[in-house]
Formats: C-alpha cells, structure tokens, sequence
C-alpha cells in the first residue's frame, strides 16, 4: 500500500513539474486542446484533512473532469437533485405539489418549478448564450470546464456505489450533459430575478373578464421593501479587507464570513484547483460549479456579499382594448408570444400551461404572496431580468483566480461583468483592498425612473429600487453604457467602487459606508440608499473593524478573533437599561400579551450579569435574544436615526412602550414553559444534531448584529434551538508573510459531505463549535506533507 502510495505521489509530482516545465506557447495549446466527452479525461486528487481535495490537471477540461468527481463524491444527492431542477422534472419524480429546497428559484411547488425551467430549456436559452461569443459569452475554458463537470460527475456514478440514504438507488440520480451544468449556471444568475418570479411567471393567464383592478402603490411598496429584504436573511455575508496601512507587516490582509443556507443546493464546498504554469486557487465553490466562488491564491483573497442593488425592474403594459395578449408602444399594438409547456407529472397525467413573454420579458402576476401584480383587461406587467442574458460569473471567477492583485480583481469585473447579485471585497499581499458593488444591473438611472414610472411605479423605485417603467413609451428603453458588455446595464465606470481604503467592509448594506470615513455617494437609486438607516449588524461591524484599523499591527489571528468575538451589539445598546427596567417592575410582574400577570423577577439580574456575547457559555444570552425577537422594531428606540451619526443611531432602548415590558413576560412565559432555565447556557439550547449527537453552536441572530451570524429554528420541544437554517458558512481568514504560500486558515462550518455515512460529515462542524480553524494547504509542500494525505488518481473508462 506505502508503494502504491508513494508512486502515486511521484507520479503527481512528475505532473507537476513536467506541466510547469512547459514553453508558455505550448502550455497555452495544451489548455486550449478539445478533449473529446468520453474516454482521456483525468486528474489527480490529493485530500488532506477534513476531506479537502487538492484537484490536480494538465488543463481545463480535466481540471472540471476532478472538480465534478470530488463533489459527486461528497455532494451526489443535492447535485442530483438540482439537475432535476434545472431539467424540469421535479414533479415527475417528486409530485407536483412538493416543495423545492428554494436554492434555484423561490418557486413554492414542484409543478411551477418545471413549468419555467421546461420553458427555459424549450427556448433554448442556455444554448443560445452558450453561443455569444467572448467576453458576452462564457469563455472556451468555462466551457471547457463545464464540460469536464460533466464528465467527471458521470464517471464517479459510474465507478462508485451511492450510500447516500437521501438518495441511495433514486431513479433521479442520473448521468448529466455539460448544458446541465451550464443550466444550473444560469438559475444561480437569474435567482433575483426571474428565480424569483416563477410562480407568477407560470401562474399568469389572460383575465376572463373585463376587470382594472390595480395593486395598491403603498402596500406593494412595502411588500418590495421586505422582499427585497429578506435576500440578505437567507443570504447575507459579512466581508473586510485591511491595507497594508494596518497591518503588522505592510500587507493586506481579508475575512470573509458568508452567510448562506446549510442545506441544500446553495452550499458551499471547499477545494483547491491546480494547472500548472496556469492557475493555481483554493476556496469555496457553490454546488455545482465548476470554478472557485469566493477564495484566495498566492497573491490576493476575496470574498462576496449579497448585494442591495434591485437586479429586475417591471414594465407597466398598457394592453390593447380589442386583446388582452397584445400590448401597445408608442400606439402600435404588438402580440405576446405564447409558450406552451408541458411537464411530465408523478401519478398523473402531463401538465401543460403557457406563459406570455413580451419584449421585456415574461408577463409576471406576482412575487409571492404579499406582491401580487394582477393582469387586468388594462394593464399587465413584464419583468425585465437582464441576468437571463448573463453567463458570464463563471469568467469572472476564473479572472479571481488568476488575479495577482486587487487591480487585477477589478479588471476581471470590468471585463467580464458576471456578478448577478453580489459585492467583492479584496485584499493583496501588496497591501492593497477593494470593495466594489459590480453586479449586473438594468440601467435604471434616476432621471429614467423620475421621467418614466407609472404612478405605482413613483412609490416603489424610491423607497424599495424596484423601478415599475411605462412600457407603452418607446423614449423609456433602458439604452446602454458604452462600457458595458450587454445592451440594457450598467457599465463598470457606474459601479460604487472604493479603492485602497483602510478597511473595507460591507455586510449586507448599501456601498454608502464601505468605509465610514470614505463614503461612497453618488450612484443611482438602484444600486441601494445613500444617508438611511444601517442594520445593527453594519453598525457593529463598523465599530468592530474601524477599532481594528485603528488599533493596527493586525495579522491573521485577529481576523480570527473577530471571526468568533461573538459580541452582540444590541446586548451592548439595550441590556443594561433592560435590566434596570426589569428591576423598576412593580411588584417584579409585567403582563404578558395572553393578559396573565408574569413573574419577571428572576430576569433582572441575569440581564445585568449577561455578559454580552452568544458563546455557547454564554448565561442569559438565549433569554436577551428570545426578548428581542419579540419587541417591535417601532418602539425599539428612544432615539432616532441621523444621517449625521449613522454608526450610532438610532439607541436607546425604549423601556417605557407598553411593548417592553410585554416582551420580557413572554420571553420569560416561553423559556419556563419549555423548561428552560434563564441563565441556561445558551449552547445547551442552540445546537445541531449529526448522526444522534448533539454539537453547540455560538453565533446569533440577524436583528442581534451578529458577525457570526447563524439562523436556527426555534423548537422548544426539542431543546431550544435546533436546526441551523443559513448562516456562517465557508469563512476565511487570509493574509502574506513574504513567502510563496498565503497564510490561510478555513472552516466550513457545516463540513463538506452531506452524506451522514461519510467521515466529512460534521468534521468541520465540530470545529465550528469549538471556533478552531483549518490551516490551508496551499503549497505543494504543505499539500505532501499533510499527516492525512490520500491520494486518488480519476478518469474515465
């Protein structure tokens, strides 16, 4: 077995060095080389500890060959699972009235999922931007990539058993095409767009009768305000980069901490990719891409957050009075084009459905519930999503990983203009940062929406960025940017973008105060607000990483440190005068919401003694966050907001609202009632449960201001907190000493395996709860030397 081993290793090595070895005109041809589908692909896998594999390969075909081989390995079940997805036919082995796990679109039923990813696939939409040719399409080595997913997903079906229960001999868990991978490519794109729309892109049908009914402007302005909202809920992220002006030895240095789902199809999981001579990155990749999503190389790291830029607005359609699928510009009638679908269903007869599609886009009756959009025998509305014409983020990717410094992170932006929805922020070992809100937008400028909204339409664009435009006017085409790479968005020279700052930071708010003591003004509406209201999170990140700045001479160990400081910053705003109000109760009772008077008594001094973090030691944690989940955020503050003091207001609690005092008898009534002590310490009663056993997690709630952000669901009946839903996930602290390897240290906070048979199942999980890290391998010497090193060498039959 040692010989094997060790011949294995040398023939990694001989790779390595013959590959390096090459001419850079011959190493070019041999990327370029078109590897056929079947049969010659290959790569060389080294996995050290926690089941991270270091995927070696001559060229970008093989290099995707490993990549869908690692993560089948670890991933089978969820990545087969999307396929379904993205192909359509959830509700022909699912049902139709199942629910999706939400990671490619927000459709609330299997049946509606199919309708617009079949549609999708009718089309040909993916094909046709397959197509586009350089930087507009992907790149042959994205498409190389893809290609080699592809194949390598297909051989480990092939030569492994699955011994996932989750889907252990499901008839779903079949071989894939590159379009599928390219598919699946494209609903990440579209997931706040028309991902976000399908149930009413699917559901809309031509009224019956003759009806006018239109949307209430305030209500659907406040429902586009809390859906917007609830993005950075499910998907948030906190990053910072720090200059070289701050750090202990003139380099820079970057944390990131996204915060994404647990399960499902939007998680992370982590690698490293090798061409030699040609690329050479590690980091974490969403499920089901074949290139690096948020990581580091040699000479720069970055990490993304969800950006608040809006990236869909409407067109208000005034129909033609003689039909309802016809629309006027500029007085012409012009038809809808009908698509007609049909889905094959469990148990039942095939579904067919039709959607309408206009020159904006699809006609859409709704985002959800809350934001219905009716189609009236007058009006309807198209949702205009310019990221169905992007494929590029997978470019944009590559251009990371490649990159040598922060410049060369923003000219891949300006190049390839692939971010759907989210900010980049960097750091270099020259000492460098960045932060830059260079997503794919519409171009909506002010004067656009000032000259152009319908009256719904001047209520929705300034308070939420949803831009509602009057479709019947050729003069309100979005037009382009000279800069920009698709007609309809916005080119690079408008992106917010602050260069070289002594910090940069964003979590989840606006560019506004990347750096609060360089704002960045000046961009449209729809990039986000400028002078509002921050969340508690920004606040306390601000406060946090300014200090750091201040303070200087930072390494690596602080990133650390900040990672898991746990600090709560409405602890910090609001429990002291809780406690002092507690203890102001007449007769120690407050009257809880039912009426009932409550003893609230024992609360006072577990307030007063909580020490005003969310450690899994912490005592009196559970019973502040249960509190302050339950104060409304209309009398949470004594004092208001100013644009003047952003990082400090609004505060002070509001102890004398009637609400007060009621949340602190049913937070108590609540924790007594599932018997819950109120000085539990909280990793008693915030944990996740892996293979029968119970694992403690610190972090806390979004409203809290939480770095180390985690959203668990609430069953008191089991204990507390169980089940983590979103939050802290592939998190990285990365810095320069002057060497050739990056100091790096990585934790992926819900391991790399889904599968509850395999060894990476909760490794990192566990380490997540005692806040340790995993030291990055990134050298070849580090990767030889791993005490855990296995070595596996794939490729096709």
């Amino acid at each position: 077995m040692r010989t094997r081993l060790r011949r294995i290793l040398v023939a990694a090595v001989a790779l390595l060095t013959a590959t390096s070895a090459l001419p850079a005109a011959a190493a070019e041809a041999q990327n370029r080389q078109h590897h056929p589908s079947h049969g010659g692909l290959s790569a060389t896998i080294r996995y050290t500890e926690y089941g991270i594999p270091h995927i070696l390969a001559k060229n970008y075909t093989d290099l995707g060959f490993g990549t869908g081989w690692a993560q089948a390995a670890d991933q089978v079940c969820t990545l087969a699972d999307g396929f379904v997805t993205v192909r359509g036919e959830r509700s022909r082995f699912f049902g139709p009235d199942a629910a999706p796990d939400f990671s490619l679109s927000s459709a609330a039923r299997n049946l509606s999922s199919d309708l617009y990813f079949q549609g999708v696939r009718e089309a040909r939409t993916v094909e046709k931007l397959l197509a586009e040719p350089a930087p507009r399409g992907p790149s042959r080595q994205t498409k190389d990539l893809m290609r080699g997913f592809a194949a390598g997903y297909n051989a480990w079906l092939e030569q492994n058993r699955v011994t996932d229960p989750a889907c252990k001999g499901a008839a779903w868990v079949r071989p894939v095409t590159a379009l599928d991978v390219a598919a699946r490519g494209f609903a990440l794109a579209v997931l706040g767009g028309q991902g976000r729309g399908v149930d009413g892109i699917t559901a809309a049908q031509p009224p019956t009768t003759t009806s006018t009914a239109a949307p209430d402007a305030q209500d659907t302005a406040r429902a586009a305000r809390e859906l917007l909202a609830a993005d950075t809920a499910d998907m948030g992220s906190n990053a910072v980069a720090f200059s070289g002006t701050t750090t202990a030895d003139g380099r820079g240095l970057l944390l990131g901490n996204p915060h994404y789902p647990w399960q499902g199809g939007r998680r992370f999981w982590q690698s490293q990719q090798t061409i030699p001579g040609e690329l050479n990155v590690s980091g974490g990749s969403l499920l089901g891409s074949a290139t690096v999503s948020i990581g580091h190389n040699a000479k720069v790291a970055w990490s993304h957050t969800v950006a608040t830029g809006v990236p869909l607005n409407l067109h208000q359609l005034t129909l033609d009075p003689a039909d309802p699928t016809a629309y006027l510009v500029d007085g012409k009638p012009e038809k809808m084009t009908k698509r007609t679908v049909t889905v094959p269903v469990k148990d039942g007869a095939p579904v067919t459905r039709t959607q309408w599609w206009t020159r904006y886009g699809p006609v859409v009756t709704s985002f959800g519930a809350s934001l219905p959009l009716p189609w009236s025998s007058t009006t309807a509305y198209a949702l205009n999503d310019p990221n169905s014409a992007n494929l590029r983020a997978s470019d944009t990717a590559l251009g990371f990983s490649k990159a040598r410094s922060t410049a060369e992170v923003l000219g891949s932006l300006q190049r390839t203009q692939g971010l759907p929805w989210v900010n980049t922020v960097a750091a270099d070992s020259g000492g460098h940062t960045l932060f830059t809100q260079s997503q794919v937008l519409p171009r909506i400028t002010d004067e656009l929406a000032q000259r152009c909204s319908t009256p719904l339409g001047k209520v929705t664009y300034p308070s939420a960025g949803l831009a509602i435009l009057d479709g019947s006017r050729g003069d309100c085409v979005l037009g382009s940017d000279p800069d920009a790479v698709q007609p309809g968005v916005f080119g690079p020279a408008k992106m917010p973008t602050l260069t070289d700052a002594a910090y940069a930071e964003n979590s989840n708010d606006s560019a506004w105060l990347a750096n609060a003591d360089r704002p960045l003004t000046g961009y449209e509406r729809v990039f986000g607000t400028i002078g509002t209201q921050r969340s508690l999170r920004t606040r306390g990140a601000i406060e946090d990483v300014s200090a750091m700045a201040q303070r200087g001479r930072l390494t690596v160990r602080d990133l650390q440190a900040q990672q898991f400081a746990n600090r709560v910053p409405a602890g910090d705003l609001a429990a002291a005068d809780a406690a002092k109000a507690c203890a102001a109760l007449s007769g120690g009772t407050a009257t809880g919401s039912d009426g009932k008077a409550v003893d609230v008594s024992g609360a006072c001094g577990v307030l007063a003694a909580w020490d005003r973090t969310v450690n899994t030691d912490s005592r009196g944690a559970l019973l502040f966050d249960r509190l302050w989940r339950k104060i409304p955020a209309a009398q949470l503050w004594k004092v208001p907001f100013s644009a003047a003091d952003p990082v400090h207001t609004p505060n002070t609690l509001n102890t004398a609202a009637p609400a007060f005092a009621t949340a602190l008898a049913d937070a108590v009534s609540e924790l007594r009632a599932a018997g819950i002590a109120l000085n539990s310490p909280l990793g008693r009663h915030q944990f996740v449960v892996r293979n029968g056993q119970r694992i403690a997690v610190s972090g806390g709630t979004e409203s809290l201001g939480i770095w180390n952000k985690v959203e668990p669901v609430w069953d008191p009946a089991q204990g507390g907190y169980t089940e983590v839903t979103t939050g802290s996930s592939y998190i990285q602290a990365v810095g320069w000493d002057g060497s050739r390897c990056p100091v790096a240290r990585t934790l992926l906070s819900y391991s790399q395996s889904s599968n509850p048979n395999s060894p990476h199942y909760s490794d990192q999980t566990r380490l997540y709860s005692q806040e340790k890290w995993v030291t990055s391998r990134f050298c070849e010497r580090d990767i030889l030397t791993s005490p855990g090193l296995k070595v596996v060498h794939v490729r096709e039959r």
